[in-house]
C-alpha cells in the first residue's frame, strides 16, 4: 500500500511540475508576444491561471502528506506527552473540519457551475471548482490516516511530525 501511494504521489509531483512548465512557457510566450508584436493569445492567460490553481491546489496536498505546511511544533515540544497528543488530535480534527467546508462550499460551486465556460478558452468552471473536492477529500483522509496513526499505533507526536525530504528518508523536525 506505501508503494502504491508514493507512487500516486510522485504522480501528483510530475503532474504539479507539468503544470508549473506550461504556466512559464504560456506566460513567458505571452510576454514576448505583447512587447514584440503587440499582440498575444488571449487563451494563454486562462490556461496561464488553471495551471496556477490546480498547482496550489495539488500543492496544498502533497504538503499536508509530508508535514511541510506551516507548523509550530515550539508548544508541542515543551509540553507533556498527553497535552502533545491532544494538541495534535484537536489540530487535525480541526483540519477536516475545514475541509469538509472546502468540500462541501466546493461542491456547490461545481453545481452551480456546470454550464458555464471560460470566455477564451471555453474551459468548464466547474473543473475548477472541482480540484476543491479533490483536495478537501484528500486533506481529510492524510488528517484522518494522521489521527488513526495517533490513536491506533500510538505513535508520538513528535514522529508523526517528521518531514520527508526529497530521498524520501524521514527527518525529525
Amino acid at each position: 500500500m506505501k508503494n502504491f501511494l508514493d507512487a500516486l504521489f510522485r504522480g501528483v509531483e510530475i503532474l504539479m511540475a507539468s503544470f508549473l512548465t506550461v504556466m512559464i512557457a504560456l506566460v513567458f510566450t505571452n510576454v514576448v508576444l505583447r512587447y514584440v508584436f503587440s499582440t498575444g493569445f488571449a487563451w494563454s492567460e486562462e490556461i496561464a491561471r488553471l495551471c496556477f490553481i490546480y498547482l496550489v491546489y495539488l500543492g496544498s496536498i502533497g504538503a499536508m502528506r509530508d508535514n511541510q505546511h506551516l507548523i509550530i511544533d515550539s508548544v508541542l515540544t515543551r509540553v507533556p506527552v498527553m497535552a502533545q497528543k491532544t494538541i495534535y488530535f484537536l489540530v487535525q480534527a480541526g483540519i477536516i473540519w475545514v475541509m469538509g467546508i472546502l468540500t462541501v462550499g466546493s461542491w456547490h460551486l461545481v453545481i452551480q457551475n456546470l454550464n458555464d465556460r471560460w470566455v477564451a478558452s471555453q474551459y468548464p468552471i466547474y473543473l475548477v471548482y472541482g480540484v476543491g473536492l479533490v483536495t478537501g477529500v484528500s486533506i481529510t483522509i492524510i488528517a484522518l490516516a494522521n489521527i488513526y496513526r495517533l490513536v491506533v499505533f500510538k505513535m508520538p507526536v513528535i514522529e508523526l511530525l517528521a518531514i520527508r525530504d526529497d530521498s524520501g528518508q524521514e527527518n525529525l523536525q
